[in-house]
């Protein structure tokens, strides 16, 4: 079998994201975690496809006063918009580089167009890196994770307000969502998942992880998993609470 992890960054790979084991909720029409006050995990066929093209932008009324061809000839204004000419540059002169700058980042591969949920998961592209992997077996989507920074998610960053004694510095990366498809989820696709977006967080610098499980949760129904998950990944219980703890893990 040949395990493959990949980065959803584009149409091609947010295709990957399979569909949750229960019929109810979506992976790919979720904003849980996104909206603090109306996120919902229900499944929304409407996300699955892009947004609908923006109307086109009614025509300017024409001015009766302006030439007809055209705007009129100002003898005063400067031939060329471009940079004046420089006699003293050569003709394969460029901007030179600046040695002590980063390198530009490229921009994001999603445009305005693309599905809801794949927006969401593109706003860190250019500063942050990727929020969600899919693991692949075979070529067949088998596994699902959704992370990123702390300040990504507004309902993560609302549950550890309710928890004064977890650490304010340095603010940990989040998972928010593991899952694996019903025909995988005896294999442990999600466990190795979770260890390689570990990895990730930590070669980006981050120094801890945090998730956030509901106790007594049906599996299918929540999207962080059980608590007895992320201990055996070692995870310790960094809030304890009998129904929502905070599951925290050193990357040093």
């Amino acid at each position: 079998m040949a395990i493959r992890i990949v980065d959803v960054t584009d149409d091609a790979t947010f295709a990957l994201v399979p569909p949750c084991a229960d019929p109810g909720f979506d992976h790919r029409s979720c904003d849980y975690w996104e909206d603090a006050d109306r996120g919902s995990k229900a499944a929304r066929l409407s996300w699955l496809s892009a947004a609908p093209a923006a109307p086109a932008a009614k025509p300017k009324p024409r001015n009766p006063f302006a030439a007809a061809d055209g705007p009129v000839f100002n003898p005063f204004a400067s031939a060329s918009r471009g940079p004046a000419f420089n006699p003293f540059a050569s003709d394969d002169d460029a901007p030179a580089p600046n040695p002590f700058a980063p390198p530009p980042k490229a921009g994001p591969a999603v445009g305005g167009d693309a599905p809801p949920k794949l927006r969401l998961l593109a706003r860190g592209l250019t500063v942050f890196g990727s929020y969600a992997k899919v693991l692949l077996d075979d070529d067949e989507p088998a596994a699902f994770v959704q992370f990123g920074p702390l300040s990504a998610y507004p309902r993560a960053m609302r549950t550890r307000d309710l928890y004064p004694k977890l650490p304010a510095s340095p603010l940990p990366a989040v998972i928010t969502c593991i899952a694996a498809t019903a025909a995988a989820r005896e294999r442990r696709f999600a466990a190795q998942l979770i260890e390689a977006v570990c990895d990730d967080l930590a070669g980006r610098g981050f120094s801890a992880v945090e998730a956030y499980p509901e106790v007594g949760a049906k599996p299918n129904a929540t999207s962080a998993a059980q608590p007895g998950f992320w201990t055996k990944l070692g995870f310790v219980i960094a809030a304890p609470d009998e129904r929502f703890p905070v599951l925290r893990r050193d990357l040093a």
